[in-house]
């Protein structure tokens, strides 16, 4: 949770850093109040008053309003291959009261995998605030979010969204949270298919917070989130090559990456390669750095064998997508989603995409 505790970071190889989404503040603007010597007089007998009652209000507000994030941490592996992407996360408990990674459908092209304070608990609310559901609709680009000159207008309008759903959150934290230097509270691995025919694409959504003491009371912090930064991780630069891209949260876990299991030739990824010849194919090919040239369905079960061999005991999902917004459950999340009917799934068409898993017959 977060309220004075940890929070993660990520790791990954070969980024690209982009251009940040411009916010504006608003400015509060006081008018000078005028009244007669008698109500002035009553004013301050009031005030008076409140500075009486308002410690024990203030006191009751704080601990109905008390809330904690709960963070999710773990791997993300994400393998582009020929016409399609596999995806995967696996759990890695930050505390107590972690939460797994979660995926959901941001929009008919990209899905999002969350880590960080994804859930936030309200005391006064039994359900918790979880960010993976209710997203907003993305359909065309808002003139706002495309000002002349720049790109990537889709990704500017998803990361202001989340922002906008993060920011009360946040400003309910009082208490100084204990994150490293450039250590972002949230953050979204963003997967799909860039518009236009731009092909295959992986972002990194991070979103930092910004804490200020107020000097009134050493122990009361104001915490605000600062706006979204985004880092490409797919495609990478031209002439570099293309492998398994890998997001750590914390980025100081312990365990060998997958692309350094196939690079030392680890026994078990051995033991695999010598089981199946399709297998075999797949993992010459990210060796190579071509990893986009990969055959879809042998990508896959290649990662349904290898992600039991990283995971050990913890849990785990795959899934995959393809361009034309399909997405297919290789293995499901273990944690059932629950469905909730809004005015935007009654006008949803029935072959929209998404990630709820079909009931069984």
């Amino acid at each position: 949770m977060v309220s004075s505790s940890r929070s993660a970071t990520f790791y990954f190889s070969e980024s690209n850093p982009t251009r940040e989404p411009l916010l504006c503040r608003s400015r509060l603007v006081i008018c000078p109040l005028c009244y007669s010597a008698f109500v002035k007089t009553f004013l301050v007998r009031a005030a008076l008053i409140l500075l009486v009652t308002l410690p024990a209000a203030a006191s009751a507000r704080a601990q109905e309003d008390e809330i904690v994030a709960n963070l999710a941490g773990g791997r993300a592996i994400i393998h582009v291959a020929n016409d399609a992407i596999i995806f995967a996360a696996i759990d890695h408990p930050l505390e107590s009261k972690s939460v797994p990674p979660r995926v959901a459908a941001i929009d008919n092209r990209h899905i999002g995998i969350f880590f960080g304070a994804s859930e936030w608990q309200v005391t006064s609310q039994p359900r918790p605030i979880r960010l993976d559901r209710d997203i907003p609709h993305f359909g065309a680009v808002d003139p706002r979010f495309a000002p002349a000159g720049t790109a990537e207008q889709d990704l500017e309008q998803i990361g202001v969204a989340f922002l906008e759903k993060l920011r009360p959150l946040a400003s309910q934290l009082h208490h100084p949270i204990d994150l490293k230097p450039d250590e972002p509270l949230f953050q979204i691995v963003l997967i799909g298919y860039a518009p236009k025919d731009y092909g295959p694409e992986i972002w990194l959504i991070e979103y930092q917070v910004e804490q200020n003491s107020v000097a009134a009371r050493g122990d009361y912090w104001q915490t605000h989130i600062l706006r979204p930064r985004f880092t490409q991780l797919y495609p990478p630069e031209k002439h570099q090559p293309k492998t398994i891209i890998e997001v750590r949260v914390p980025s100081d876990l312990p365990d060998i990456p997958l692309l350094g299991l196939i690079q030392q030739n680890a026994p078990a990824i051995a033991r695999l390669r010598s089981s199946d010849p399709h297998i075999n194919k797949v993992v010459e090919q990210i060796q190579k750095g071509e990893a986009q040239k990969a055959e879809p369905v042998a990508s896959g079960e290649f990662l349904r064998a290898a992600l039991p061999i990283l995971a050990a005991d913890a849990h785990f999902f795959l899934g995959s997508m393809t361009e034309n917004g399909r997405f297919e459950w290789i293995v499901p999340p273990d944690e059932p989603r629950e469905k909730v009917k809004t005015t935007e799934d009654k006008n949803r068409p029935p072959d929209a995409p998404t990630l709820q898993q079909k009931p069984k017959p």
